[in-house]
């Protein structure tokens, strides 16, 4: 599964617990996408959450 390259934002576990109470596993995966930014002074493509690309923590490129 994708990471965020900038926060390391990745998968979270969890249980899913019905209206019975039965219990299972589950996951929440974080809003990740590709995108070209500048790295050490070269754009290279990387995976960023969401909520750095809105805060502005990375450069595009």
């Amino acid at each position: 599964m994708a990471k965020c390259s900038i926060c390391d934002k990745g998968v979270h576990f969890g249980i899913k617990v019905s209206h019975s109470h039965r219990r299972s596993n589950r996951m929440w995966k974080s809003n990740v996408k590709s995108v070209k930014a500048i790295v050490d002074g070269s754009p290279k493509r990387i995976y960023v959450c969401t909520s750095c690309l809105k805060s502005g923590k990375v450069e595009r490129a």
